[in-house]
């Protein structure tokens, strides 16, 4: 492989995930150690900035800082990106407007003839309904909690309930959530040594304290964020038992409306929540699976009642 060949290998490796051992970067390229460390001195010679730590258990990583590193996009990757753009100003990110019309620019002019026609036909045979009313976000909110998530380091930051009270967080992030609606923060709070969602419009004064974690054993982060938005958080609660497998109810009940959970003889155990039960009628009305409900006893009469009128009917 030719010396500048290997060097955008290099880096995309190195892009591809937050630290390499010297052992796993040489035999990924084919070269030797003695050649990897020969062409790691190149990169910063070129103003991209790798760190190295010394040692048996050291390795590699991209810092921060210096030249943005060339990104290598097949052809999916590059018409992803220039769709999801074109998407992007319709978010809950506030202020990046411009930043994705700059974006949509410069992938433009580099777009083959074949590529550019793909995300035109996209943008032309498509229209984005209107959101309701909803919170923004800040973009530099986002990008650090992203980075914070990426480098395994600690955060502190200023968090304001749904009370209205402030109050200061340390935290381990582990996942960014975005449910359609709002994006949340995954985390491990030390202060409470528990796991903890945090909406991502209330977090502010994000500060990086330079210690890193590697966390055992964590939740799935999207199973916490449903069971904080779309059970927790509500007062009227209810359990119902499915008949039928997980995978299945899963194509029918999104996170964003209830947790499943398996309940043994091919059975699933849905708990959803809301303000009064007219919401989950609606919802369990639309199961095309036989359904026991556990509970609440309210949510067993306003369906008796829906029974009645649509036999009735």
């Amino acid at each position: 492989m030719e010396t500048a060949a290997r060097l955008l290998r290099l880096l995309s490796l190195l892009q591809s995930r937050s630290r390499w051992s010297g052992a796993d970067l040489a035999s990924r390229l084919g070269v030797t150690e003695r050649t990897l460390r020969r062409d790691i001195s190149r990169l910063r010679g070129l103003d991209y900035p790798v760190d190295a730590d010394p040692g048996v258990g050291g390795g590699y990583q991209l810092g921060s800082g210096g030249r943005l590193p060339p990104l290598l996009l097949d052809d999916s990757e590059a018409v992803a990106i220039a769709v999801g753009l074109r998407v992007a100003t319709a978010s809950a990110i506030a202020g990046i407007e411009d930043a994705v019309v700059s974006a949509l620019a410069k992938l433009d002019t580099v777009l083959p003839n074949r590529l550019r026609e793909q995300v035109a036909s996209v943008g032309a045979g498509s229209v984005q309904m209107p959101w309701p009313s909803r919170s923004q976000i800040d973009t530099g909110v986002l990008v650090s909690l992203a980075r914070a998530c990426h480098r395994s380091e600690a955060i502190r930051f200023r968090y304001t309930d749904n009370q209205g009270r402030e109050t200061p967080r340390w935290v381990e992030p582990l996942r960014l959530v975005h449910t359609s609606w709002r994006w949340y923060l995954v985390a491990l709070d030390r202060d409470r040594d528990a796991w903890r969602t945090f909406r991502m419009d209330r977090i502010a004064d994000i500060q990086f304290t330079g210690r890193h974690f590697v966390h055992e054993d964590p939740p799935d982060p999207v199973a916490l964020v449903s069971e904080g938005t779309a059970y927790a958080a509500y007062p009227v609660k209810a359990q119902i038992l499915v008949a039928a497998p997980l995978g299945d109810v899963r194509q029918y009940v999104a996170p964003s409306i209830g947790v499943l959970e398996e309940a043994g003889d091919g059975r699933t155990l849905l708990r959803m929540a809301a303000f009064d039960v007219s919401p989950l009628v609606e919802i369990l009305c639309g199961l095309p699976y036989d359904f026991e409900v556990v509970e609440p006893p309210e949510l067993t009469e306003r369906l008796r009642e829906v029974a009645d009128r649509f036999a009735r009917a």
